[in-house]
């Protein structure tokens, strides 16, 4: 689909919760008090802060599968602030993939769940987070109205 507007910001991660679902083999890693499985599967709470012409802040809950190759990333995000001028709350829908120290995703706004100002906001961007960045990552939603 052709979206006639861009909106350009960075999002940084504020917050990030993550716990193992399901674990197939028994095999994993633990860094802090999280573990991670090898093949397995784990639910995340992220909270992430946009800054830019899309600002304010989403609540992310992603399924993510752990595999030794590309596994799916799945999630929905409620974001609430402004994009393009106008005011309201969305959800984000987020599908992708994630490997070693990256992930790519699709991120698309799911129709009739926004309001205020945001209530017509149809649009999608792609995303790609590679390593650790202290000052985020850029996202550049294509969007309409209507």
């Amino acid at each position: 689909m052709t979206y006639t507007h861009k909106a350009t910001c960075r999002f940084t991660v504020s917050s990030w919760s993550e716990h193992l679902v399901s674990d197939i083999d028994g095999q994993g890693t633990t860094a802090g008090q999280a573990y991670y499985p090898d093949r397995g599967l784990t639910r995340a709470e992220v909270g992430y802060t946009y800054t830019g012409e899309i600002e304010g802040a989403g609540a992310l809950t992603y399924l993510i599968a752990y595999k030794s190759d590309a596994a799916p990333v799945l999630g929905l995000e409620r974001f609430e602030g402004s994009i393009g001028g106008q005011e309201g709350t969305c959800v984000f829908q987020r599908i992708g993939q994630q490997d070693q120290g990256s992930v790519s995703e699709r991120l698309e706004v799911v129709p009739g769940m926004g309001t205020g100002g945001l209530a017509e906001l149809r649009g999608a961007a792609d995303v790609l987070v590679a390593g650790h960045s202290d000052n985020g990552y850029e996202l550049v939603l294509s969007y309409d109205f209507g």
